[in-house]
């Protein structure tokens, strides 16, 4: 059974998560590199996958790390709060990453911070995830497509290997990621999605 927890430590759950979920890594690194704004190029998104598209891989993977963290950073305040706090920490983290207040709640798509938030709550779902991603990406060189398999295997194995809690919330992210990635979906159909490059370093 899932225990509401008291009102000030939900809102301080959730505000945490929120506030670190909405940390625009992608952007912030990209201005810092003089490399000007993120969002004027390709997609138009925040995430690493952009971030790639500027020509540095060091960039794209720094950005991860730091999508990956912020994520897991917020579960694990909010864990000390109880489980129920650290699920709606994971899930505000998301909400924050995919719609920040600080860029008109334009941001990105959640793929990193959402496996962020799995790592402390059910690591070894975050792993398998991961992977898939992982195999994904190599094998069909489609980030948006590596991430959507990725979100569906998480939701699946997080029903099998988690907690009711983290699997109610898995499967909402995954609802969410797949929400994000709408048009790229279209355009995988289409066949006009563009492919990961790693042809710059």
């Amino acid at each position: 059974m899932i225990v509401l927890p008291p009102f000030p430590v939900a809102l301080a759950a959730l505000a945490v998560g929120y506030g670190l979920g909405s940390i625009p890594f992608g952007l912030l690194l990209t201005k810092a590199a003089g490399l000007g704004d993120v969002r004027s190029i390709g997609s138009g998104n925040i995430g690493a996958t952009n971030v790639l598209r500027t020509g540095s891989k060091g960039l794209a993977a720094l950005t991860v790390l730091l999508d990956l963290a912020k994520g897991a950073a917020a579960v694990l305040v909010a864990q000390k709060w109880g489980q129920t706090a650290a699920l709606a920490a994971a899930g505000c983290a998301v909400l924050g990453h995919m719609f920040p207040v600080w860029l008109g709640f334009r941001g990105g798509k959640g793929a990193a911070t959402s496996l962020g938030v799995l790592i402390p709550l059910a690591w070894p779902v975050a792993l398998a995830a991961a992977l898939v991603w992982l195999v994904a990406a190599l094998l069909f060189r489609y980030s948006s497509l590596a991430a959507l398999v990725a979100a569906a295997a998480g939701a699946g194995l997080a029903a099998i290997l988690a907690d009711k809690g983290t699997a109610l919330l898995s499967a909402g992210i995954a609802l969410l990621i797949i929400a994000r990635h709408h048009e790229n979906i279209r355009r995988l159909l289409a066949g006009t999605e563009s492919r990961i490059s790693l042809g710059k370093s």
